[in-house]
């Protein structure tokens, strides 16, 4: 039997470690949702951080400000695996507009998003290495609700935790 992948995920301003994605993430594999300050993103680098070294995962879920907080992780090259962006919000809250070099990072977006610009994805899907970032647009919301709903977003965290660089 396969190992379980082991999952980190940064949920975003109005998430929690008891949300929705967070949730689906801990019924499907062995995942970490540490509870973060979303007040202070740099306690939010250190949280995570620690919980990299501890928790040693396979996959970094990052969304929406969570996303941030993961692009600032691979930038300080405090984690170098695969890395789901989830309506990320990097750019929209002014961190970090690039993708560094030799990184696996999909950046998922909804069409349907208000809360976030997609094309502040678009943007950032085109920096990084272009063999290893990955822009997935979807018909959906800023909180992917119709991806967790049907496992679409269980599927892409299998298929990234696979992706070698």
């Amino acid at each position: 039997m396969a190992a379980a992948i082991r999952v980190q995920f940064i949920h975003g301003l109005a998430g929690t470690p008891q949300g929705a994605k967070a949730k689906l993430f801990s019924d499907h594999f062995t995942a970490s949702t540490p509870a973060m300050n979303t007040k202070d993103f740099d306690s939010c680098i250190a949280v995570h951080e620690a919980e990299i070294a501890a928790f040693r995962p396979d996959v970094l879920v990052g969304s929406s400000f969570g996303g941030a907080v993961a692009v600032e992780l691979l930038h300080r090259g405090a984690w170098t695996g695969p890395t789901l962006l989830l309506a990320q919000a990097a750019v929209h809250r002014g961190a970090r507009t690039t993708l560094p070099n030799d990184r696996v990072v999909w950046v998922v977006h909804g069409t349907g998003d208000e809360v976030v610009d997609i094309n502040d994805s678009r943007r950032l899907a085109q920096t990084g290495s272009p063999k290893l970032v990955r822009l997935i647009e979807v018909d959906d919301d800023h909180s992917l609700h119709a991806m967790v709903a049907d496992g679409r977003l269980v599927d892409l965290v299998r298929d990234i935790a696979t992706v070698a660089p």
